[in-house]
């Protein structure tokens, strides 16, 4: 599985390279095209959604063709629209897309709340999608749609990349969420071991800049219920005071799966010296 999880990365990278043919433009419009072809089909929007399949689709794994894939979205409408306290919830996030003129892919996760889990409890669990689009009359229709579970590997290297963007971005409410009750970090500048609420409370008071955030290097182990991610994460941006920074560390992060999902139970981290502050030892 890990062997897989590096072959999954190796073909992310690609994909991200050949995104540079794609402008910024043109994948806000791609990803608009794919948000408002999901909310036609929760909204049952049978019109919409004849617009969106050009006639020689084809779904995978089934080989289900326009008609079959849109009666059986319009079936599911009408069946939550009947009883929507059991219908599930989508979000689409993570996207990447590529494109030429006249043709694209996206892919993306998503994140399936489901309120009938696992044991009659509600779960969240998360698949992906890869969609092939053609430009046909001179506006985007979609050829082909596959679509997997994520595997635990899979799930974490995800996880990982939403942790980053979360601290980046102040979303607080991903970490509340995604921080185990007894969730214990060490400072990769101080060493002090912190809890969960006092590191939530040092992220809102904290008036760090993050202008940039990247991750490599991951390797993810799991062992039953619990997981251990090593990676390096690079980071840029202004201090508290303004003042520019840019550095690097190597850290370790554990996970617990409870209740079904995967939850961060512990990180430390450690600073990798610049080539600069090696040769002045």
């Amino acid at each position: 599985m890990k062997r897989f999880f590096g072959i999954l990365c190796l073909v992310l990278f690609a994909a991200f390279a050949a995104a540079a043919q794609c402008s910024d433009a043109d994948r806000k419009a791609l990803e608009a095209f794919d948000r408002a072809w999901g909310k036609a089909g929760e909204s049952g929007e049978k019109v919409a959604l004849m617009n969106v399949y050009a006639d020689d689709y084809v779904g995978l794994p089934g080989m289900q063709g326009k008609a079959a894939t849109i009666e059986n979205t319009i079936k599911t409408f009408e069946k939550d629209k009947a009883n929507p306290s059991m219908a599930d919830k989508v979000l689409h996030d993570n996207y990447l897309i590529t494109c030429t003129p006249n043709t694209a892919t996206i892919t993306h996760r998503n994140v399936i709340w489901t309120p009938n889990g696992a044991g009659g409890k509600p779960e969240s669990f998360y698949t992906r999608s890869v969609h092939v689009l053609e430009k046909r009359g001179g506006k985007w229709q979609v050829v082909s749609n596959a679509g997997h579970g994520l595997d635990d590997y899979m799930t974490l290297g995800y996880m990982e990349n939403d942790w980053v963007n979360a601290i980046k971005n102040r979303d607080t409410a991903w970490l509340e969420k995604n921080y185990a009750p007894d969730y214990t970090e060490v400072g990769f500048t101080d060493g002090n071991v912190v809890n969960k609420g006092d590191s939530m409370a040092a992220l809102k008071s904290d008036k760090t800049v993050f202008e940039d955030m990247n991750l490599s290097d991951l390797n993810i182990r799991i062992e039953g219920n619990t997981a251990i991610v090593t990676g390096v994460n690079w980071m840029k941006g202004k201090d508290g005071e303004g003042k520019p920074f840019e550095t690097k560390y190597r850290f370790t992060d554990t996970f617990i799966k409870r209740d079904g999902r995967w939850q961060a139970w512990a990180t430390q981290a450690t600073m990798i010296p610049k080539p600069a502050d090696t040769a002045k030892k």
